[in-house]
């Protein structure tokens, strides 16, 4: 049986405030069950707070608006993601007084708050979920949809395999996708690496050309930005398995969720200001596509493909590729912009039995 997935468009038919997605998005949560699940529940509210001067996370309006309706129904809540101190997620609006509930580290301050489950999946040994996601009666998954280098899409899945786990399972994560290859005789020492790197694990062992690129593998997650941003391709991936990326990540997400009783988890996906790259970037490019709306559902794989069924290259706008880029013309428009193709992340995660593809869109009006 096919999955509901319930849709607040952004199109509109009068200038009214009746019509604009805020209010579109409360008739939404008021079209779902979720008024009796949180009742007398504390509901972690897993969202990526952005970081430097990333403007396209999801408005804090929206945020305000969930708070407000789990607090009217008997339900306590918090706002968490990784690293929120170091973020300055306040630059983005987020703020305790702005959203109506306090705004914590899933892991803890110092980041050492977190529950271990071993897995066993080539080099992926352990989950690491995050104290407060654990603790948490349940969960709402609010994710931001966008383009993702590593992942071909970042939307719900992402936000709880990236969002809900220490660096080490990032790291063991990206691991399967392979390790980093750095060329000398290509560099240009432009130093581009250092300064996309958030977590400060590369340098040149000197100043000048005769300096080492350096990897301190104890902070490096493998997240790839530098070999990103890399001009003259001087840093690869000596192997890459993208398949076997996208099953860490439904391997990860399942024990992840596995955490929350049935039905205490909720999936509601933002596509709105949707970009190239992920959010902790911390920067944001033009929108690939007009905005879309909201989507959300209790099933994962549901609400990812109707997602990416959304997003359609048709109306792509060409601002939102960078200047000089051509796309492949194979396949989504993810799959066009980064080389991987997003539907294997829904294929995984129905292996690992977390829902169905096939879905329901039901239009709220």
């Amino acid at each position: 049986m096919a999955s509901k997935v319930l849709f607040a468009p952004m199109a509109y038919s009068r200038y009214e405030a009746s019509q604009t997605l805020p209010e579109k998005f409360v008739r939404l949560l008021n079209s779902t069950d979720l008024a009796e699940k949180v009742k007398g529940k504390t509901v972690a509210i897993k969202m990526h707070v952005g970081d430097g001067v990333n403007y396209s996370t999801i408005p804090p309006v929206f945020v305000r608006k969930l708070v407000d309706f789990i607090k009217n129904n008997n339900g306590d809540c918090f706002i968490t993601d990784h690293y929120v101190y170091k973020r300055n997620p306040e630059m983005r609006g987020y703020t305790e007084s702005n959203l109506g509930c306090p705004f914590l580290d899933n892991c803890g301050y110092f980041g050492k708050y977190y529950y271990t489950k071993e897995v066993e999946f080539k080099t992926f040994r352990h989950v690491d979920i995050a104290g407060l996601i654990h603790d948490a009666d349940m969960m709402i998954d609010l994710s931001h949809v966008k383009g993702h280098g590593s992942c071909g899409y970042g939307g719900a899945c992402k936000n709880i395999a990236m969002g809900c786990v220490t660096d080490r399972t990032r790291r063991e994560l990206h691991g399967l996708e392979g390790g980093l290859v750095w060329s000398k005789e290509k560099c240009t020492y432009c130093k581009k690496c250092l300064e996309s790197c958030n977590h400060h694990a590369n340098s040149f062992s000197e100043e000048g050309r005769n300096g080492d690129y350096t990897v301190d593998y104890h902070n490096c997650t493998l997240c790839q930005h530098c070999v990103k941003v890399c001009p003259v391709q001087a840093i690869t991936l000596d192997s890459h398995n993208y398949t076997d990326f996208q099953m860490g990540m439904a391997i990860c997400t399942k024990t992840v969720l596995d955490t929350f009783e049935p039905g205490n988890v909720y999936y509601i996906n933002f596509l709105i200001s949707i970009t190239a790259i992920c959010d902790c970037w911390g920067l944001t490019t033009p929108a690939l596509v007009p905005d879309i709306g909201i989507m959300a559902s209790d099933d994962i794989v549901a609400v990812e493909r109707a997602s990416l069924d959304a997003i359609k290259i048709e109306n792509l706008i060409p601002v939102g590729v960078p200047e000089g880029w051509e796309l492949t013309g194979e396949g989504h428009l993810f799959q066009q912009l980064h080389g991987k193709d997003p539907y294997i992340q829904l294929e995984a995660l129905e292996k690992v039995g977390l829902g169905s593809q096939e879905y329901e869109l039901i239009t709220v009006k």
